[in-house]
């Protein structure tokens, strides 16, 4: 792929992927148009309703190894990534390294046992997590409910504060001069993006649309993901908590202004109605019993998105002449972000080193 310098170059989709790649196209001096179906803010992407943790080891059990190996080098990627924004004192906040906490009821502890067995069995040896007692579980998170006894620390995750990553992306694109335009849903070609005014030339197109795409990605499907959002003064956490249960796997994961976004749901349908009674309750009642104080937050949002998947639930980079697409994230956003867009700009520099590109576009390193 022939791009130089100050070139010519349209991201269509402003979700996660859209934004990440389009600052980094401008900082490395090319001209960047950034289209957007929807609102620029508040975003219609699923990495708005996501929780953002950046956790390989929770996903290591559930998803391919190489899951687990992108996760690791987003937990690299981040941090270094925050420190290239203008406001870096102020992004810095944006990411929190302390670990996640996993946890079980006594009834439940068998659930805890076998993660711990899995991971154990995927890693080859006890490395980034541990085993700890119900007083470190009090000393790590002490607002968390006397009753569970023991737990797996999960040392090295992290989580990002999502909603107001986007904002920060946003404003840096416009900053360093990116142009924006949003309510407006686009096609795309090689060399081509077209608008309801018409079609515009561009030296490189790259395709972030996620869903928006499926007429072109194949195979690409909507999952349903649900997530409940309150606010209480009542809790503090300091870390993402997964609690473990035979039916489903619930995170609570904090946020700023005393907020907790709360999920657990992966449901294999393009419905984008609104949270089940079901789903709520569920999500409401495992809150409770991580403590009795959440009884009294406020419920602020039920939120459902629907996140671009392939059948096998691995991101993909296609390359073309004129033409790159990146897609099929699923649930993995904040995790497989770092891997893929590192992987779409040493495509645009036709670098030797491509990252994870065995793995992404299925070709050999």
């Amino acid at each position: 792929m022939n791009i130089n310098q100050h070139s010519n170059i349209a991201v269509a989709g402003a979700g996660l992927l859209g934004r990440l790649i389009a600052w980094q196209l401008l900082r490395q001096n090319h001209h960047v148009t950034l289209y957007e179906a929807g609102a620029f803010s508040p975003s219609p992407a699923a990495a708005f309703t996501a929780a953002g943790m950046i956790s390989p080891l929770s996903e290591a059990v559930v998803s391919e190894y190489s899951v687990y190996e992108m996760g690791m080098f987003a937990l690299r990627q981040w941090p270094e990534w925050l420190t290239q924004f203008t406001h870096a004192e102020r992004t810095q906040k944006l990411f929190s390294q302390r670990g996640s906490l996993v946890i079980a009821h006594p009834q439940d502890q068998s659930e805890l046992h076998q993660l711990e067995q899995e991971l154990a069995f995927i890693l080859g040896a006890p490395r980034g997590y541990r085993r700890i007692n119900q007083q470190e579980i009090q000393q790590l998170e002490p607002d968390i409910h006397s009753t569970f006894q023991s737990g797996l620390l999960l040392e090295d995750e992290g989580h990002l504060n999502n909603r107001d990553l986007l904002d920060e992306l946003f404003a840096e694109i416009n900053l360093l001069g990116g142009q924006c335009i949003d309510h407006c849903p686009v096609q795309v070609k090689p060399h081509q993006v077209i608008t309801g005014e018409g079609v515009r030339q561009y030296d490189l197109v790259i395709d972030c649309r996620g869903l928006g795409a499926k007429s072109l990605a194949n195979k690409l499907r909507g999952v349903r993901g649900e997530t409940l959002h309150v606010e209480t003064r009542e809790i503090n956490l300091q870390r993402p908590v997964r609690l473990m249960h035979p039916r489903y796997q619930l995170y609570i994961v904090p946020k700023p202004n005393h907020r907790f976004i709360i999920g657990a749901t992966q449901i294999e349908s393009e419905d984008r109605s609104p949270m089940s009674l079901q789903s709520s309750l569920e999500l409401s009642s495992a809150l409770y019993t991580l403590s009795p104080a959440f009884a009294e937050a406020r419920i602020l949002e039920m939120d459902v998105n629907l996140r671009p998947a392939f059948m096998d639930n691995m991101p993909k980079v296609t390359a073309e002449d004129g033409l790159i697409q990146a897609n099929g994230l699923f649930r993995h956003g904040y995790l497989l972000a770092p891997a893929v867009v590192s992987n779409v700009l040493a495509q645009i520099l036709n670098s030797t080193d491509k990252p994870f590109n065995s793995l992404l576009t299925g070709e050999n390193c």
